[in-house]
C-alpha cells in the first residue's frame, strides 16, 4: 500500500523544484528583489488591513498623503528620516563585513546619554558657544555609542561570542541605564524628564531663519539632516575607496581568504562594530538636539530596529540608505493615525521577512525540471 501511494504522489506532481546557487548575480536582480519584496509586503499587509475591517488603498492613499502631500509634511518627514540614515548606514556597514549588529537600539540610547552628559552632567557651562557646544556633543554621542558598540565587538572577536544575542541584550541595558539617570537625578521637579536643553546645544532649524528667509517658517527640519548625509558619502568613501573598506568587504565576502591575505579579522570586527555603534549614537545626539531638546524617556519610535529594515532594503548601499530612510520616516510619520494603531510596525516586520526571504532568489535560482529529467 505504502508503494502504491508513492507512485500516485509521484504521478500528480510530475515537476520538482530546485534551487541552483548563481555563479553570477545580475546588478539588477537585488534591486529588483528588494522592489519586489516591498510590493508583496504591502499586499500582504493590504490583505490583513481588508480582514481587520479597513480599506487598504485608503490607508495606503493616507499614508502618502500624511508623509509626502505637501513641503511642511515632507519637511517632518525629513525630521524622522535623519536619525533613520545614521542608523541605517551604522547597520549597513556591520552588516557588509558579516557582523549582526542588532544593538543599533540600545547603542542610540547611549550616544542620546552621552550627549546630554555634556549639558547636564555638565561638562560645559551652558553659556558654551554653540560653536563648541554642539561638536562637543557630537563627539560625545559618537564614543557612548561606539563603547556600547565595543562590547558585543570585543566579545565576538575574542571569544566568538554570538554578537546577535550580546548586542540585543545591550538594548535593555542602554535604556535601564538612561532612565535611573531621567528619574534619579537629572529630572526637571519628578517628571520623568530633563530640564530643556540651552540654546547653544539646540541643532539649527530652518525656522530659526525664518526672518531672513521667510519661506522658512514653521519648518522644524534641522542640521541633523546635513550631518546624515554627510555621514552617506563618508562611509560610501571608506568602504568603496579606502584599503579599510576593501577589507572590510573581503572579510565579509570569504573570511578565510581574507585570514590567508593577513587581514587582522580579530582588530577589524571590534573596530567596526565601534563603528557602528558610534554612527547609532550619533542618531540619539541628533534626536535630542535637534527634535526633544531634553533628556528624557523613550526617545526612539523603535529606530534602531528600523535601521536593521533599512539597511536590508537598501542592499548595504550608503547612497540606497538615503532613499529607503526617507521611506520609513514618511510611514513613522503618518502611521500614527492609521487604525489599529499597530499596523505601521506590522508593515515593518513584514517588509523585513519579505526582504530576507527575497534574497533567496538573489543567491539562487529556480529550476522546474520534469521528474525523471538529469
Amino acid at each position: 500500500m505504502e508503494r502504491i501511494s508513492s507512485k500516485q504522489r509521484s504521478l500528480r506532481i510530475p515537476f520538482r523544484i530546485r534551487l541552483e546557487q548563481r555563479m553570477f548575480i545580475p546588478r539588477w536582480l537585488p534591486i529588483a528583489s528588494s522592489l519586489g519584496a516591498v510590493v508583496v509586503a504591502l499586499i500582504i499587509g493590504g490583505v490583513i488591513l481588508w480582514a481587520s475591517g479597513g480599506n487598504p488603498f485608503r490607508s495606503y492613499a493616507h499614508v502618502v498623503r500624511a508623509a509626502f502631500g505637501n513641503l511642511g509634511v515632507f519637511n517632518d518627514t525629513l525630521v524622522k528620516a535623519s536619525p533613520l540614515i545614521m542608523i541605517g548606514l551604522a547597520c549597513a556597514i556591520a552588516f557588509r563585513m558579516r557582523l549582526w549588529n542588532i544593538g543599533a537600539e540600545g547603542q542610540f540610547y547611549a550616544g542620546a546619554f552621552g550627549a546630554s552628559a555634556v549639558v547636564l552632567a555638565p561638562i560645559l557651562p551652558p553659556d558654551t558657544s554653540i560653536w563648541i557646544m554642539l561638536p562637543t556633543m557630537m563627539l560625545a554621542g559618537f564614543i557612548a555609542g561606539a563603547l556600547w558598540g565595543f562590547v558585543p565587538g570585543y566579545l565576538k572577536a575574542k571569544l566568538n561570542v554570538n554578537e546577535i544575542i550580546t548586542s540585543l541584550m545591550m538594548n535593555y541595558i542602554a535604556i535601564s541605564w538612561n532612565n535611573y539617570w531621567i528619574f534619579a537625578h537629572w529630572n526637571e521637579s519628578g517628571f520623568q524628564m530633563s530640564p530643556t536643553f540651552p540654546k547653544s546645544a539646540w541643532l539649527p532649524r530652518l525656522a530659526d531663519y525664518a526672518q531672513q528667509i521667510p519661506l522658512f517658517s514653521g519648518y522644524t527640519l534641522h542640521l541633523g539632516i546635513l550631518l546624515s548625509l554627510l555621514m552617506v558619502f563618508v562611509i560610501w568613501f571608506i568602504l568603496y575607496r579606502s584599503r579599510w573598506g576593501y577589507e572590510i568587504r573581503l572579510i565579509g565576502d570569504n573570511p578565510k581568504a581574507a585570514q590567508y591575505a593577513g587581514i587582522n579579522i580579530v582588530r577589524n570586527t571590534v573596530l567596526v562594530m565601534m563603528l557602528s555603534g558610534g554612527l547609532a549614537g550619533l542618531a540619539g545626539m541628533i534626536e535630542i538636539t535637534g527634535v526633544v531638546h531634553r533628556f528624557q524617556e523613550k526617545i526612539s519610535s523603535g529606530y534602531g530596529f528600523t535601521g536593521i529594515i533599512i539597511a536590508w532594503l537598501a542592499k548595504l548601499n550608503p547612497f540606497a540608505v538615503i532613499l529607503v530612510s526617507i521611506l520609513f520616516g514618511g510611514l513613522i510619520l503618518a502611521g500614527r493615525e492609521i487604525q489599529p494603531s499597530g499596523i505601521p510596525l506590522m508593515l515593518q516586520g513584514i517588509i523585513l521577512f519579505c526582504i530576507i526571504s527575497s534574497e533567496v532568489l538573489v543567491r539562487y535560482r529556480i529550476r522546474i525540471r520534469r521528474r525523471g529529467d538529469v
